[in-house]
């Protein structure tokens, strides 16, 4: 009997341990539990005329979004420089946790942008906002119906929208960052509350976004691997990839769909799709934008369909140059363009080229490695180039 209430006098006191530690715990304010007053100052929260906390449950949902968890990758190609550019050498580095569409921004989407800021834009505005639907124009090829139908025919709402600069893409983003911001605050009951000199709701309120925006080369690089997919046991990756899929193959090895091609995009000389009967990817231009299995982030058609644009300056030497904690080149900084002679037509380098990655439907393979880098003028576009937008991990320390 003495046994027995002493175990249970010891099991008592490991519970009042317990309950002590969790009340300490939760007693310590954090970023959803503020507390009702101040910690250096002790005054209190929300009185009137004194300092305001406002009630905060996290960043709230992004549309289309997916999270991806930042980490240690190594960025570079994993194939063969066949154009000996040695501008992708393997560069260690740490990209931090960030959102990115699920998805290439379609048609759709951006027939709405085109609806919305024709209503309360310039028409100079809404005009320079119009895709290029001559991309699809050939003097040696029929691509009329291309040309006539691919933006605006209901068949190719959920195809990847193309025709776009990267100058365009970006207003874009700043459209979006602010719709859906507005749609939070009234959801909210915040519409009332005065916007900043920037023209958005204040990021004190808890209830807006991060702006939108393109994805950092690194950024698009890291979601592409998805080597979440290949972790074994504690931080070790059994291998990496060469494509945003296992294996070296462009087939699918598995199930019912063993055999199909795991991106659109063009397999040799002349063929874009197969024969009739056995169309292999099932495009001959681009595709659905769900079309194919999506990888480790859920995030679809990050080889082939469209390449996309990032948000940087395309220089040779970024990979050996750029910070190893979330890099990016914004500039000429380091590496400057004059360094280049493109006046003197020696070069293509400027500050206004960007890159883009990712292979597209009229690419062959070897442009669907996510290492593989490529640039175009910043006001260029083509039938080939898409984007879809990114957004960072707010109040979050990986």
């Amino acid at each position: 009997m003495t046994k027995i209430v002493s175990v249970f006098k010891g099991l008592s006191s490991v519970l009042c341990g317990i309950a002590i530690l969790t009340s300490c715990g939760s007693n310590k304010p954090d970023a959803v539990n503020p507390g009702l007053a101040s910690t250096t100052t002790g005054l209190e929260y929300n009185e009137d005329g004194g300092f305001q906390v406002t009630d905060f449950q996290g960043q709230p949902a992004a549309p289309n979004m997916v999270f991806i968890q930042g980490g240690r990758t190594t960025l570079g190609s994993f194939e063969e420089d066949i154009l000996n550019s040695r501008d992708n050498l393997e560069r260690t580095v740490t990209v931090a946790s960030f959102y990115m569409d699920e998805t290439e921004v379609a048609n759709v989407h951006w027939l709405e942008y085109l609806y919305y800021i024709q209503l309360d834009s310039s028409r100079e505005f809404y005009e320079s906002a119009l895709p290029d639907t001559t991309v699809w124009a050939k003097e040696l090829a029929f691509n009329d119906p291309y040309v006539e139908h691919y933006l605006r025919y209901p068949g190719f709402r959920y195809h990847p929208v193309v025709g776009v600069t990267w100058l365009q893409a970006n207003d874009y983003t700043k459209w979006r960052t602010a719709v859906v911001n507005q749609k939070l605050a009234e959801e909210n009951g915040l519409e009332d509350i005065p916007e900043t000199a920037g023209g958005r709701i204040p990021l004190e309120t808890g209830v807006v976004l991060p702006d939108f925006r393109l994805p950092t080369e690194a950024e698009w690089e890291y979601a592409a691997q998805a080597l979440i997919g290949t972790q074994w046991l504690d931080e070790n990756q059994t291998h990496k990839r060469l494509y945003p899929w296992d294996g070296h193959s462009l087939r699918n090895p598995y199930g019912k769909e063993m055999g199909y091609f795991l991106a659109n995009f063009k397999r040799g000389r002349g063929d874009y799709a197969g024969i009739a009967g056995k169309l292999n990817d099932g495009a001959m231009i681009t595709a659905y934008i769900y079309e194919y299995p999506p990888n480790d982030f859920g995030l679809y058609n990050m080889a082939g369909n469209v390449n996309e644009w990032v948000q940087d300056v395309y220089r040779p030497l970024s990979f050996q140059d750029f910070d190893d904690l979330n890099p990016v080149r914004r500039d000429g900084y380091m590496d400057s363009e004059e360094m280049y002679d493109a006046e003197g037509f020696n070069s293509l380098i400027t500050d206004e080229v960007r890159v883009f990655k990712g292979g597209s439907w009229k690419d062959v393979a070897y442009w669907l490695s996510p290492g593989t880098r490529r640039f175009l003028e910043q006001d260029s576009a083509t039938a080939t180039i898409g984007f879809r937008c990114a957004m960072i991990s707010a109040g979050a320390n990986y």
